[in-house]
């Protein structure tokens, strides 16, 4: 059963597990928004098809907050905050190493996805990616000197989280794809959307959700 954290007749926000894609990709993996159409469609016994907007992505293995529209309307009034950055993600994760200091640092790569591999560059003519980190406490796992972080989104990049991080030395912890030597399984996935944040699409009143795992 999925967790509902809020609804209205608007918006619907809830938690995605681990393992479950936002949207259908052809396979036969479940997903977002179909479970959460089912959902309405039970709830409120309504007939044929359920509008539901997508909004936001998280990647498969990464678990956390996420908000769908339930009316077009908000649909485009959401992405339209995320396109005037309005609509603030906030993520936990484990990444390898230490750092220096727990000071607030801001990174600014250019990313290009590569599509055949699924992974993520930073090069130039890439899109400008943008995010914040904050070291909150240092621990080793295994032996493996690792940090926990809190990191903040600006923007939206395939894999962003991943890639940056890698990319200054501290990939996410058994993140093999982006240079981790250590292994974990799907479920360990170490990277998890713990808040969002985003002006309402009707009342304008700015909402924050948040969970731990």
């Amino acid at each position: 059963m999925v967790q509902i954290l809020y609804e209205d007749n608007h918006i619907l926000v809830c938690v995605k597990p681990k393992g479950v894609l936002s949207q259908a990709d052809g396979s036969d993996k479940s997903d977002m928004l179909t479970i959460l159409k089912n959902y309405i469609k039970e709830k409120y016994n309504k007939p044929g098809n359920v509008y539901l907007g997508l909004v936001h992505r998280l990647d498969i293995n990464t678990s956390g907050v996420m908000v769908f529209a339930k009316t077009s309307k908000a649909a485009s009034r959401l992405s339209d905050a995320i396109k005037m950055h309005e609509f603030k993600k906030r993520y936990k994760a484990v990444v390898e190493g230490t750092f220096p200091s727990l000071d607030t640092i801001t990174l600014t790569h250019y990313i290009y996805k590569d599509e055949k591999e699924k992974k993520s560059y930073i090069r130039e003519g890439g899109q400008e990616s943008i995010l914040e980190y904050t070291p909150i406490r240092s621990y080793k796992i295994q032996n493996t000197p690792v940090t926990l972080v809190e990191i903040g989104l600006m923007t939206g990049r395939f894999h962003q989280i991943r890639c940056q991080m890698a990319y200054i030395g501290h990939p996410l912890y058994g993140d093999k794809k982006y240079g981790s030597k250590n292994t974990i399984s799907k479920e360990e996935f170490p990277l998890y959307a713990y808040c969002i944040s985003f002006p309402h699409p009707i009342t304008k009143e700015v909402l924050t959700f948040s969970m731990e795992e």
